[in-house]
């Protein structure tokens, strides 16, 4: 039986502020960058991370809020103000401080490594995996997309970048999500289908926003249970067993 490994990270010690799990192995392997949502690095985030290093992956979790100034494990009361003041490429940066410490693992295969985002990690996501073309799969579970117009804290609707992603993606929403309403999923659907790369898209007519997260309002375990194979199963294809 394989073992799992978790632990937090530590800037001083890793050079970033999250999480990871892994399996104790000697070979190079896949490996997950997750974006987190909201509320910041919650348990849910680790068990998810958990649950990938089971299938094979090196999960690193980083915690954004952290790593933006704002010290603290989690952000459950926080994180909707600092992401309202907190401008995307900010954001993207310090993602991209994650995907260079996952990348510079030695057990991680840097040509088989992935993106999945929930929530807010959907949003900007979408912005971070279309300015990293070595993204090999990118999943994103219910970005929060609205229709805004372009500020200083949101300089780009996530429309126009996600038309300039270079990978494989899927999505995932519910019909009953009042953060992004069907319209705006559709005009999301049509900017991925735009990049010209392969994209699953599953729609949940009875689906919530946060579905999937154990600690949302709108959690559904079903739906959860129903979205998990369909994501592996997706990540699998693309960085366990690549098409040659």
């Amino acid at each position: 039986m394989t073992t799992i490994k978790t632990r937090r990270l530590f800037q001083e010690k890793d050079g970033i502020e999250g999480y990871i799990a892994h399996a104790e192995q000697a070979q190079k392997g896949p490996a997950l960058l997750l974006i987190h949502q909201h509320s910041g690095l919650t348990g849910y985030l680790k068990t998810a991370a958990y649950r990938f290093a089971q299938l094979g992956y090196t999960t690193v979790v980083p915690n954004l809020y952290h790593m933006l100034g704002y010290p603290a494990e989690t952000h459950i009361d926080k994180g909707t103000e600092i992401q309202n003041k907190t401008a995307d490429p900010d954001f993207v940066r310090v993602i991209d401080q994650g995907w260079r410490y996952c990348l510079s693992r030695t057990d991680v295969d840097r040509s088989r490594v992935g993106v999945v985002g929930y929530c807010m990690g959907g949003r900007i996501g979408i912005h971070f995996v279309a300015a990293t073309p070595a993204v090999r799969a990118f999943v994103a579970y219910y970005p929060s997309v609205r229709e805004e117009p372009a500020t200083p804290i949101r300089p780009r609707h996530p429309y126009d970048a996600a038309r300039e992603i270079k990978c494989p993606s899927m999505v995932l929403y519910g019909g009953n999500d009042r953060t992004s309403t069907f319209a705006i999923q559709q005009k999301v659907m049509e900017s991925f289908h735009a990049n010209g790369q392969p994209l699953e898209w599953h729609y949940f007519h009875f689906g919530n926003h946060g579905f999937a997260s154990t600690e949302s309002d709108g959690y559904q375990p079903y739906l959860a249970d129903v979205a998990w194979p369909l994501v592996t199963e997706f990540l699998g294809r693309e960085l366990i067993s690549p098409a040659l």
